[in-house]
């Protein structure tokens, strides 16, 4: 009996310490695995970003899916071109002499393709409405129309995506903690965004130190 009694007082102080290594440990693995993942998915949005931006730039507006996003990017150009100042001189029928007129003259110099602007040899494009670590092969949702601000009407988009989703397999407790965040160095609330549909910003929700591990 007295052995049993041992071999259980073991078991439970091994149990006793994994739970208590757990509840240390575990926070500190989910941050580490929470700041990787989301860093690629980060990086997935900024090239979005980019694209849509081109898009606007040539069209005016945003792409409302991701189908006409990567063919635009695929196929579409950017006009290249250069402002200059001139004159030249017009009769003036008030003062009855020939009066200078300033004008500028935008001459179009040429074309540059968008994928090797934005992407150069990447086909990175291509696959990056998919969502990093998604068990189920999510895709970003994607949004894109005009609002109204002020007296001038403004094309908006926005790229989102469910924490949920990119953290599926983590701690059920962790990730209920991470939903709520609301800390200017934490990605807060429960979605990782860029843009708007509310307000005229392409913006993301996350703090600077994952522009500076993109960046690296």
């Amino acid at each position: 009996m007295k052995t049993i009694l041992q071999i259980f007082l073991w078991l439970v102080s091994i149990g006793l310490a994994f739970m208590i290594y757990k509840s240390v440990n575990g926070p500190i693995e989910f941050k580490k695995v929470k700041q990787e993942r989301f860093a690629q998915v980060i990086a997935n949005l900024k090239d979005i970003r980019n694209s849509q931006e081109a898009y606007k730039t040539v069209n005016g507006r945003y792409a409302k899916d991701f189908k006409a996003l990567v063919s635009f990017v695929d196929t579409g150009k950017y006009i290249i071109t250069q402002q200059r100042d001139s004159s030249y001189m017009e009769y003036d029928r008030n003062f009855g002499i020939d009066m200078l007129k300033e004008v500028k003259i935008i001459d179009t110099l040429g074309f540059v393709s968008v994928k090797d602007s934005l992407f150069k040899n990447d086909t990175r494009y291509k696959t990056m409405m998919n969502v990093p670590y998604a068990k189920n092969n999510e895709q970003f949702e994607m949004s894109a129309g005009i609002i109204e601000k002020g007296n001038y009407k403004a094309p908006v988009f926005e790229v989102k995506v469910s924490k949920d989703v990119v953290l599926h397999d983590q701690p059920k407790d962790l990730l209920a903690k991470e939903n709520t965040q609301v800390n200017v160095d934490e990605v807060n609330g429960n979605v990782i965004k860029v843009g708007s549909m509310t307000e005229v910003s392409t913006s993301g929700n996350w703090p600077s130190i994952y522009d500076k591990r993109n960046n690296q």
